[in-house]
C-alpha cells in the first residue's frame, strides 16, 4: 500500500507546506513516542537537525509532540544524521529522530527516524506510525504528571569525535596530508574538520559558515566542481565533500577528479578483502550502482547484491546476509563494523587510511575500475502516472531491446522529489544517449497528452 508521509528516507518535502508542516510533525512526535513506549521507564528521544532555517520550526514542533506522548526529549543541535544514529545507542534512547532534508535545497526539510539499536525503521513500524498520523491520538497520550521534559545536552560533538576517530587504528596518523573538506554549509560544519586536525591533517574548510539558507548551496556532494578547484588551488592531496547532514560523501584526487560512492566502496572493499575483514564475500548496492563495480567485484570473485535505492535497503540487505560493507553511488556508504548507517566521514576516513598505507597519489589508490559509460536523466512530474502510459511502456520496451544483455536500463520515481529518473548504461556510450533520450522524449510526451 503506497505511503502518504513516508518516502524512501523518512518524511520529506517543502518546508511548511505538506507533509512538512509544524502541525504533521507535532503529530510525528505523538505517533512515534506512542508506537516506542515500552514499559514503565523514563522514556528518551534523542533529536538532531542540520542547519536549516526550517529546523527550528519542525524541532519545537517534534518536541511538543513527544512531551506530549510522554518521552523525555534530548536536543543534540546541528549535528550529522550518522551521530544521532550513534547516540541513540549511546544515550541509551527510545527512538532517534534527525530533522534534515540530506542533500535537498535549504527550502525542504525532513524528519528521519531510528530506532532504540540505532536503525532506520521497517517499512512495518514506519506504516504503524503513519496509521496514526490521521487518527486522533489525543486519548493516548501522557497524563499531565507524567509529560516529557527537554533538555539541551552539552558534548555531544565531542561523543561524536571521539567516536568518529576510534574508527582508525590508534596508531594511525594523517600527518602530512593537506585536506580540503567541503562541510556543505551543513550539519558537520564543526565536528569534520575537528576530527581531520585531531588526527593529524593539515585541514582547509570551506563552506563551513552555515547561515541557515545555504546548506548544499552549489557545494556539498551533489555539487563538487569547487571543492575540486579548491584541492587545485591550495595543491591538496585530497578533497572530501560532505552532504548537508554529512551521510553522504564523494572524494576529489589531487587531479580534481571525483570518485563517487562506487569507487569508494570498490577501495574499501579491496583493501577489507585482502585484510581479511570482508564479511560475507561481497558488497551491497543499489541498482543505480556502475556496472563496472559489479565486474570489479566479479574479478575479485565476490559478489555484489543489488537491492533498490534507499541506504535503509542497503542496509537491511546487510543485516539479512552478514556482510559489512554496502552503498549506494552518490555517496552513502555503510560500514556496519563502525556504523547502523550511511556516515561520509567515517567512509571519508577509510578512504585516507587506504591513501596512507599505500603511500600513493589519491589518484592512484582511489580509482579502482573504469566506469562503464553511465547516463542519468530526470523528469519533474506533477501527478498522474506517465509510466503506465502505452506510449511510454513502448519506449522502454524498445530501450531495454536495443540494450540486450551488455546494458541496464533503471527507471524509477524518486522517493524524495517529484522527478521520474532515467538511467542507462551500456560500453557505447551513444547508445545510451540515444535510449535515455528517447524515453526521457516518451515520459515528456506522455506529460503533454495529460
Amino acid at each position: 500500500m503506497a505511503k502518504k508521509y513516508f518516502g524512501t528516507d523518512g518524511i520529506r518535502g517543502r518546508a511548511n507546506r505538506f507533509p512538512m508542516t509544524g502541525e504533521i510533525a507535532m503529530k510525528v512526535g505523538m505517533a512515534a513516542g506512542l508506537a516506542f513506549k515500552n514499559g514503565s521507564h523514563r522514556h528518551r528521544v534523542v533529536l538532531g537537525k542540520d542547519t536549516r532555517l526550517s529546523g527550528y520550526m519542525i524541532e519545537n514542533a517534534l518536541v511538543s509532540g513527544f512531551c506530549a506522548a510522554g518521552m523525555d526529549v534530548f536536543l543534540l543541535g546541528p549535528i550529522p544524521t550518522p551521530a544521532v544514529a550513534m547516540l541513540v545507542r549511546s544515550l541509551r534512547a527510545d527512538i532517534g529522530v534527525m530533522i534534515s532534508a540530506s542533500h535537498n535545497p535549504y527550502y525542504d526539510n525532513g524528519i528521519k527516524l531510528f530506532g532504540p539499536d540505532g536503525y532506520k525503521l521497517s517499512d512495518k513500524i514506519e506504516g504503524r506510525i503513519e496509521a496514526m498520523l490521521d487518527k486522533e491520538v489525543e486519548l493516548a497520550l501522557a497524563d499531565n504528571g507524567a509529560l516529557g521534559r527537554a533538555t539541551r545536552v552539552d558534548g555531544v560533538h565531542d561523543r561524536y569525535i571521539e567516536f568518529a576517530k576510534r574508527t582508525l587504528p590508534r596508531s594511525m596518523s594523517l600527518s602530512g596530508l593537506r585536506i580540503v573538506l567541503d562541510c556543505a554549509n551543513g550539519a558537520a560544519y564543526k565536528v569534520a574538520p575537528a576530527v581531520l586536525w585531531e588526527l593529524g591533517a593539515e585541514v582547509i574548510a570551506i563552506n563551513d559558515e552555515p547561515n541557515g539558507v545555504n546548506i548544499n548551496d552549489d557545494c556539498g556532494s551533489t555539487h563538487p566542481l569547487g571543492l575540486a578547484k579548491k584541492v587545485h588551488e591550495v595543491r591538496a592531496d585530497i578533497g572530501i565533500a560532505l552532504d548537508g547532514d554529512a551521510d553522504r560523501v564523494v572524494i576529489v584526487d589531487e587531479n580534481g577528479t571525483v570518485i563517487d560512492g562506487d569507487q569508494i566502496m570498490a577501495l574499501i572493499a579491496q583493501f577489507w578483502h585482502k585484510a581479511g575483514k570482508l564479511q560475507g564475500g561481497g558488497v551491497v548496492a543499489t541498482i543505480m550502482s556502475n556496472l563496472g563495480l559489479e565486474r570489479f567485484m566479479h574479478d575479485l570473485k565476490l559478489d555484489l547484491h543489488r537491492v533498490k535505492v534507499g541506504d535503509r535497503y542497503v542496509v537491511e540487505r546487510m543485516r539479512a546476509d552478514g556482510l559489512n560493507i554496502g552503498g549506494e553511488q552518490s555517496g552513502h556508504v555503510v560500514l556496519s563494523d563502525f556504523t547502523t548507517t550511511g556516515d561520509g566521514l567515517v567512509a571519508a576516513l577509510q578512504v585516507l587510511a587506504c591513501i596512507k598505507r599505500e603511500d600513493r597519489p589519491a589518484s592512484e589508490v582511489c580509482k579502482q575500475f573504469e566506469p562503464v559509460p553511465q547516463l542519468l536523466k530526470n523528469v519533474r512530474i506533477s501527478g498522474g502516472k506517465p509510466l503506465e502510459a502505452a506510449p511510454v511502456k513502448s519506449a522502454i520496451a524498445d530501450a531495454e531491446a536495443r540494450l540486450g544483455d551488455k546494458g541496464r536500463l533503471v527507471i524509477r520515481p524518486s522517493g524524495t522529489e517529484p522527478l521520474i529518473r532515467v538511467m542507462a548504461e551500456a560500453d557505447d556510450p551513444a547508445l545510451v544517449e540515444s535510449v535515455v533520450d528517447d524515453v526521457i522524449g516518451a515520459i515528456a510526451d506522455s506529460k503533454s497528452a495529460a
